[in-house]
């Protein structure tokens, strides 16, 4: 496609027709096969995410987060009670609805309606919902509450660039590198260098379509195990 120039022969961005201001996320709950997104309420849901995450006896999922480990379940409850009054970020708790037990949390933040960007961020998924297709499930309807149910054109992804695991699952999901912001924020103490991946609106219907697909009950045999990668999806869809 050619590069669009004014009237001065400077090249400009396409247009984007019809372009409003989109709407803040409702606190509403996201609906899945596997699992339940429901608005963070620290009564109901801090005891037994503090339970699941304690199963990380280590504490090493919390060495990339600003927060934690937590040493009891009242300081964890606490903690949800500072996110559960914020409007940025929103939390969810994710609830695995096998067990009907919460197993994680993620959040939209760094929300911007009026130029339609959400990032998903402060995800920290308990022993019991990591590599599972849970988890692939959680993401997916949030990018999906976004793109299709909000409208939005971009959505970020953004970490430590020492988190190796968490710059892996993004492109695993499809988001695209974009490069590193050097010494962008000082957290427990240390410089942390942050990674941004994002998935913009023309690349999300291909996505969808691999993430539907992978997540099928048909792509997974009597043991659970899938059938084809995400990968394999992800490279028909887009051709």
């Amino acid at each position: 496609m050619a590069q669009r120039t004014n009237e001065f022969g400077q090249p400009i961005g396409a247009p984007v027709p019809g372009w409003a201001r989109r709407a803040v996320p409702p606190r509403t709950i996201l609906e899945g096969r596997l699992c339940r997104l429901e608005p963070v309420r620290a009564k109901e849901h801090a005891a037994p995410l503090h339970e699941q995450h304690l199963a990380d006896r280590e504490g090493r999922n919390w060495t990339y987060l600003p927060y934690g480990p937590f040493s009891s379940s009242a300081e964890y409850t606490t903690f949800l009670e500072r996110a559960e009054s914020q409007d940025d970020p929103i939390f969810y708790a994710i609830v695995d609805l096998a067990s009907a037990t919460p197993v994680g949390l993620a959040s939209f933040l760094r929300i911007d309606p009026a130029m339609g960007s959400i990032e998903v961020g402060h995800v920290s998924l308990s022993p019991a919902l990591q590599r599972t297709a849970t988890a692939t499930e959680a993401m997916y309807l949030m990018m999906r509450h976004a793109f299709d149910d909000l409208g939005y054109r971009r959505y970020e992804w953004k970490c430590d660039s020492l988190n190796a695991p968490s710059v892996a699952a993004a492109q695993r999901l499809g988001f695209q590198l974009e490069g590193t912001f050097r010494q962008a924020v000082v957290t427990k103490g240390r410089n942390r260098d942050t990674t941004w991946l994002s998935i913009i609106d023309g690349e999300w219907p291909a996505i969808r379509d691999a993430l539907e697909g992978w997540l099928a009950p048909a792509n997974f045999d009597d043991a659970s195990c899938q059938l084809r990668s995400l990968r394999q999806f992800l490279e028909a869809a887009r051709g």
